[in-house]
């Protein structure tokens, strides 16, 4: 009997996601990776150099670097890359679901971030870097339409990629109703936001908080939007000037953590 086209199409993503690798590359991701237990490491390249710096780490991790010479660097990076004589490649880290990685440990304040489209990987690394050192549960994006998990991702997230659960979901507005019924509340963050940051949460002081923040430029979309319990700005202290997405991220997250 010929399988329904929908069921073929579904085991043919399921193929492409199996097979799917990522190159990490620079000192830290690569030392990061090789020490977390969680990743599938499937080839090292390095230079003497790197693999004397990460000696404890290779050695740990027990693959088997492939070393070469500086001049002719094998690993397939954009020339672009700043990879300081290391890269791995890796199978994508798999978080579970949001009902798992969203409740906080015992002592720290249920926080996470989403982000709707934001697909400049420097900016997602450095949004995930901030998560980490406030400690939020997780950080959640769009499957489609935000930054994938690539090396110049790991390497602007510093390590932070090995460590911070980073969730990409089918349908962003669900996942944040998801996050209603599990006691979050949503807080969108918009330069026309009525209302300001530390109003919204002054009121939240022990309550789960997801803060929602949209690309630059376009910001979020209107179901997005719509779904946030509140819309505040982060004021600012004269009539011009903006943050980015990764710095308005990084000042709603000290301010979350403060409650």
């Amino acid at each position: 009997m010929k399988k329904p086209k929908w069921v073929v199409e579904k085991e043919r993503g399921k193929r492409a996601a199996a097979a799917e690798t990522v190159w990490l590359f620079g000192l830290h991701a690569v030392r990061d990776a090789l020490l977390n237990p969680a990743r599938v490491r499937l080839r090292l390249v390095v230079t003497r150099n790197a693999l004397d710096r990460l000696g404890d780490a290779v050695s740990e991790s027990g693959i088997e670097p492939e070393v070469v010479d500086p001049r002719k660097f094998t690993a397939p990076l954009d020339p672009g890359s700043v990879h300081q004589g290391a890269a791995l490649e890796v199978k994508p880290l798999h978080w579970g679901s949001i009902e798992e990685r969203c409740i906080a440990p015992e002592g720290r304040l249920p926080i996470v971030v989403v982000l709707d489209r934001v697909s400049d990987p420097h900016n997602v690394g450095a949004v995930l870097r901030s998560a980490e050192v406030f400690g939020a549960c997780a950080v959640i994006a769009p499957a489609r339409h935000s930054a994938p998990e690539t090396g110049a991702l790991a390497k602007t997230a510093s390590g932070a990629l090995e460590r911070q659960p980073y969730l990409r979901v089918t349908n962003l507005a669900d996942a944040m109703e998801r996050l209603r019924t599990m006691g979050y509340a949503l807080i969108g963050l918009d330069g026309t936001g009525e209302g300001t940051l530390g109003e919204a949460l002054e009121p939240l002081k022990g309550h789960a908080v997801a803060l929602v923040l949209g690309a630059e430029g376009p910001g979020m979309r209107e179901k997005t939007r719509e779904t946030c319990d509140r819309v505040v700005r982060i004021p600012a202290a004269g009539g011009f000037g903006s943050l980015n997405v990764s710095n308005a991220a990084a000042v709603a997250l000290y301010a979350a953590a403060q409650r």
